[in-house]
């Protein structure tokens, strides 16, 4: 039917209407919140490249947890951030590690708060690569090594479970990374724990306020040998079937917002849930521009994240969580 039979405008007349055949939704548990948990005492210092965004040494975590619970918020990520880094990672899978002593916390905080592992190396290397680095493998050029981080990552992971954390998410980008994860954890007794896999992640001018908060920042060369090139898009397809063969449960796109093509792509190639990574720069610059009066940033947050569910995406990791579960009827 063409005009004037058909008026597209009769299903947007009022509110009403547009709420009833509204196609996608965000709801608070679609959200997943970033969290960085660090040494010390009597620590919360605000991120200076990420407003509104915290470093919590244990002490001042329980506070926060309450918060997010009573906010609704059903579902957090851990990142840590240890005094003692090493060129091996010990702090990645230590049970007395940041990580691992956190979601003790916060399980004894919440127990019903899902509890996601940041499963990577990067924060805990000396070096701030995801993986053993050999530099004498190719002359002046340092290596990453995959196959013995896997070994690395395989610890971290079972050291994370242990301590209670309820799925698994690694993000290191080592080929292999998701069989080997899976077997070590299999082996371990936690056949039952899932796998959010950091499956198309690419390396991304996105991340420099994350590195900031995690003081993951490569101390030389960058992560371009691991992490996908921007230009490319079958590529991510094939990472994605690797890890839905080796046993991922869910697949992560990283960044998201620049990346909804990405996003689409996997929703339409594989029946796994799709997570989106709202990463730390399109948070800042959303929150920079606020701060300008350049924007409503209520209206473009919204407006971003119902297109991530539009895109494809069954859940969202992102930094605006605690505002959105405050904006939300």
């Amino acid at each position: 039917m063409a005009f004037p039979t058909s008026r597209h405008r009769r299903l947007r007349n009022n509110q009403a209407i547009r709420n009833l055949v509204r196609e996608n939704q965000v709801t608070v548990h679609d959200l997943i919140y970033p969290l960085f948990v660090t040494e010390g005492i009597g620590i919360k210092n605000e991120i200076p490249s990420m407003p509104g965004v915290y470093h919590f040494s244990l002490d001042q975590l329980e506070a926060e947890i309450a918060e997010i619970s009573e906010l609704g918020i059903q579902s957090i990520i851990l990142f840590g951030v240890p005094d003692d880094k090493d060129d091996v990672g010990t702090q990645a899978y230590d049970e007395q590690g940041i990580v691992q002593r956190a979601t003790r916390l916060v399980k004894q905080t919440n127990p019903n708060l899902l509890v996601m592992a940041d499963t990577c190396l990067c924060q805990f290397m000396d070096h701030g690569h995801c993986g053993i680095v050999n530099k004498a493998k190719n002359g002046n050029d340092a290596v990453i090594e995959n196959d013995s981080s896997l070994e690395l990552l395989v610890k971290t992971a079972v050291s994370q479970a242990k301590a209670g954390a309820d799925v698994i998410a690694p993000s290191n980008m080592m080929d292999g990374f998701v069989a080997a994860i899976r077997s070590g954890l299999d082996e371990a007794g936690f056949e039952h724990i899932p796998i959010m896999s950091y499956a198309v992640k690419y390396s991304s001018a996105f991340y420099g306020p994350f590195r900031d908060a995690a003081h993951s920042s490569p101390q030389f060369g960058d992560r371009k040998t691991y992490q996908m090139d921007p230009a490319n898009v079958r590529e991510g397809i094939r990472e994605a079937e690797s890890d839905v063969i080796e046993g991922a449960d869910i697949l992560m796109v990283k960044p998201g917002m620049a990346y909804m093509d990405i996003i689409l792509s996997l929703k339409q190639n594989f029946d796994l849930p799709i997570a989106a990574y709202n990463v730390s720069a399109e948070y800042s610059m959303i929150k920079a521009a606020a701060e300008k009066g350049w924007i409503d940033e209520k209206a473009v947050v919204m407006e971003l994240l119902v297109s991530f569910k539009r895109a494809g995406a069954d859940m969202i990791l992102t930094y605006f969580a605690k505002d959105v579960a405050k904006w939300l009827p």
